[in-house]
């Protein structure tokens, strides 16, 4: 395949013409109009066809598009990966997988000491859930996965297990709806509005298992896979949700709620899991001894 044609197929459907492709190319629209043909050509298949005075797309030239789309633009990374001014340092990469379960504040907390580092380092971040991240790492496309759970030997991937730390789990709610609860804490929590994760939650799990040990009925108002969006509902006082209590000083300044209560019952865990057995990222190193030393340092 010709890629200069391929090119002109392109510039000529985001712009919507040949006349204005030529422009942006700086060539002649039967310049442009030749090379098309030959693609077409090429590929068997006619990829504009005429509509009143311009072109749409076929269902094959719809096809290509979105081919040439994928193309370009990892020409344009492959180009910012390798080509760097003269003298300038190339950053360090780190690609790590975000487990959906983690608050959103954890895993910033987690990640920004990687940020810190003297070293210039370029971090792509990707949430998701947890089989799927471990399925990545185990193909070398994540340096880490944080999670609030370990790695299990059943799955079958070769990983590693690093624990960052533990965190006791906080109950909150709007100043609003903390005056309407009867009672002391926990008995507080019977029949009262809750906001709680989703089923596959490690804590969730938990959760479930305390307010039966305690006799606790709390009239369930939603589940949330995502903590930020479940924050998000308790600020507004749609019901009391947990947090872990690591964050119970920025949660409450950032939510405008108040603490009702905590559990040393519930507990969060949190892990760095690489496919390396011994770390030796510099990422990775300075997540894991920033979480010890500050995050998770009680």
């Amino acid at each position: 395949m010709n890629f200069k044609h391929l090119r002109y197929f392109w510039t000529v459907a985001k712009a919507g013409g040949v006349m204005r492709a030529g422009e942006q190319l700086n060539t002649t629209p039967q310049t442009l109009s030749g090379q098309i043909k030959q693609l077409e050509e090429w590929l068997g298949h006619d990829l504009f066809r005429k509509r009143g005075r311009g072109l749409e797309l076929t269902s094959e030239g719809r096809v290509a598009l979105g081919y040439a789309e994928q193309i370009f633009a990892l020409g344009d990374e492959l180009e910012k990966s390798i080509r760097l001014a003269r003298g300038q340092e190339k950053p360090l990469e780190f690609r790590v997988g975000v487990a959906d379960s983690i608050a959103k504040s954890v895993a910033y907390h987690l990640l920004e000491p990687a940020l810190g580092m003297p070293q210039r380092v370029h971090m792509t971040c990707h949430e998701g859930k947890f089989p799927e991240l471990i399925a990545q790492l185990s193909l070398h496309r994540l340096d880490l996965v944080l999670a609030d759970e370990p790695v299990s030997n059943k799955i079958g991937v070769k990983a590693f297990n690093h624990p960052l730390g533990t965190s006791s789990m906080s109950f909150l709610c709007a100043p609003a709806l903390r005056t309407q609860l009867e009672g002391p804490f926990p008995q507080c929590l019977h029949g009262a509005p809750m906001l709680i994760q989703g089923p596959m939650s490690s804590v969730r799990q938990q959760l479930d298992h305390w307010l039966n040990k305690h006799q606790l009925q709390p009239r369930l108002v939603g589940e949330f896979d995502d903590s930020a969006l479940m924050n998000a509902f308790g600020r507004e006082g749609r019901g009391i949700f947990t947090s872990p209590s690591v964050l119970d000083e920025e949660t409450t300044a950032q939510f405008g709620v108040e603490v009702i209560g905590r559990s040393s019952e519930l507990v969060e865990e949190f892990f760095a899991i690489s496919v390396e057995r011994r770390i030796t990222h510099p990422c990775v190193v300075a997540i894991t001894k920033a979480a010890k030393a500050d995050l998770f340092a009680h």
